[in-house]
């Protein structure tokens, strides 16, 4: 299982993931540009005391992290996505994909995603944070996967 943020806006909200993903035992990728400085001194702030970055991996862009991001659905969360979390069944390669924060993910990140998948919320309810979603997409996928810690 692997978390993949595409051109994140909110430097506190990598930050999160940074630590979901250490807490968890997964990769992080980081899909640029981001909307803030992401350099060796924010990295370090971000992960906190959560050890070494050997589970992160930046990519320059779309094209780059296609190239490389190995093996697995791409499975992209979406408030436009055809299938509810519940009913979803992940499988152990799944490539958890979440859109930027002001604007989501561009029709190709769309087009190219093996599934899609919507969080349910009441009607009224617009989206959750990134790193909120992210927590609630990686803890089942990890869950039906038996990826627990």
């Amino acid at each position: 299982m692997r978390l993949a943020l595409f051109q994140p806006a909110i430097p506190q909200n990598v930050g999160a993931c940074i630590r979901l993903s250490a807490c968890f035992g997964v990769e992080l990728h980081i899909i640029e540009p981001t909307g803030f400085r992401f350099d060796d001194r924010a990295m370090k702030r971000a992960a906190l005391d959560y050890g070494p970055l050997g589970h992160m991996t930046r990519h320059a862009g779309w094209e780059e992290f296609q190239r490389d991001r190995g093996a697995g659905r791409l499975v992209l969360f979406t408030t436009k996505g055809a299938t509810p979390l519940p009913g979803f069944a992940f499988r152990p390669g799944d490539v958890l994909l979440f859109g930027s924060e002001p604007t989501g993910a561009p029709d190709y990140v769309h087009a190219a995603a093996d599934e899609r998948v919507v969080i349910p919320l009441k009607p009224d309810a617009r989206s959750l944070n990134l790193s909120v979603s992210a927590g609630i997409a990686l803890f089942e996928a990890l869950r039906q996967t038996d990826g627990l810690p």
